[in-house]
């Protein structure tokens, strides 16, 4: 016996993320004593996240918390919570499009909703941002499979695909695809697009800040210049896009955007928001590639991307990723391929403090 809390806890990668689990009533209810849990799970606070599962890294600083839902158009819902890995801080604002990959096998074999064979379609309400996924999880014979032949880049190996439509990718939080009523603005001396699909972003042309866009994560994240200049542009353009000061918060994302090198259709450098992604969000991947749909914007204006259904190869730091369009009831949806693993399960040990007083404040 001791003065920890066991709470049940699943380890998964999703996509190129990782981080634990939770069913939702495993959590405390009230919303402060739960971040301290995840606090604590993660251990951060301290570069290393050395007191906890945390893998130092904001991509790997990342919690799913799983639901059933009582929605007639969902089966399950997610709330995505990014812990910060340096301050003692948890953000719910966003959403995560790779950790969404691995919330349809966690809800299935949570015992939340039955498979069938040889796939299980997972509908999934986003509670971050409003939103409805579709995930296809390989279920052959009833179970989960997460050994296939599927790849994405900055994952190594092979594994069965998971594949996410998001059938709402404009988030209704600020009211439209374009918050600030334009395709164009002008930040600082430099044109930007700002948009709100699937994720909050502010993109800008990598060269207008100094940048060539092909840089690695690893060199953009040393060069204090030009990461203090991206983030005066995201400030204000959060004000812009009906977010308030977000200076405490993830969103919007800055992305920088250059012409391609690889036979893609454009390269970009996402930062998350004050470092930059090893590889590129999904959530990201498909704000970008439903920025290029529409005339006017800087996405649009690299290429001629044509209107869907097309696909939209976007080049990373890890290599690429496609999004996929096509027409459901006239509307374009967009899709991308993930894979994921199941990769710890038990129970994972915090100090139950948290749920003293989460209880007191209930009663």
């Amino acid at each position: 016996m001791n003065d920890l809390m066991a709470i049940p806890c699943v380890l998964m990668r999703g996509g190129t993320s990782k981080g634990p689990f939770f069913l939702s009533n495993d959590l405390p209810g009230d919303i402060a004593a739960r971040d301290e849990v995840l606090l604590a799970a993660m251990g951060s606070g301290h570069p290393l996240q050395i007191d906890g599962v945390g893998g130092s890294n904001p991509v790997t600083s990342k919690v799913a918390i799983v639901s059933p839902s009582d929605r007639p158009d969902a089966d399950v819902e997610y709330l995505f919570a990014q812990v910060s890995v340096l301050e003692r801080r948890v953000d719910t604002s966003p959403n995560c499009g790779n950790m969404l990959a691995a919330v349809g096998p966690f809800a299935i074999e949570a015992g939340l909703m039955r498979a069938s064979s040889p796939l299980t379609v997972v509908r999934i309400y986003n509670v971050n941002t409003n939103t409805l996924i579709e995930a296809e999880v390989q279920t052959p014979d009833g179970r989960v499979s997460y050994q296939g032949d599927a790849s994405i880049d900055g994952v190594p190996g092979n594994a069965a695909p998971v594949s996410l439509t998001f059938l709402d990718a404009s988030n209704p939080d600020t009211g439209n695809l374009f918050p600030t009523g334009a395709k164009l603005d002008e930040i600082g001396g430099v044109s930007v697009t700002c948009i709100n699909a699937a994720m909050p972003m502010v993109l800008l042309l990598a060269a207008d800040v100094g940048a060539t866009g092909y840089e690695t994560a690893a060199e953009i994240n040393q060069n204090m210049d030009l990461l203090a200049r991206i983030e005066s542009i995201r400030l204000a353009a959060g004000e812009r896009m009906g977010l308030g000061d977000v200076a405490d918060r993830v969103i919007p994302k800055p992305v920088l955007l250059a012409q391609p090198r690889s036979g893609g259709d454009l390269s970009v450098r996402y930062l998350m928001p004050h470092t930059c992604h090893p590889a590129l969000a999904s959530t990201g991947a498909v704000g970008i590639a439903t920025a290029s749909l529409h005339e006017g914007t800087l996405v649009s204006g690299l290429r001629g991307i044509k209107n869907p259904p097309a696909t939209v190869s976007i080049e990373h730091p890890s290599g690429k990723i496609d999004v996929r369009f096509s027409f459901r009831n006239g509307i374009a949806v967009a899709g991308i391929l993930r894979t994921a693993r199941r990769l710890f399960e038990g129970r994972i040990l915090v100090p139950s403090e948290p749920y003293a007083r989460s209880l007191v404040q209930v009663a």
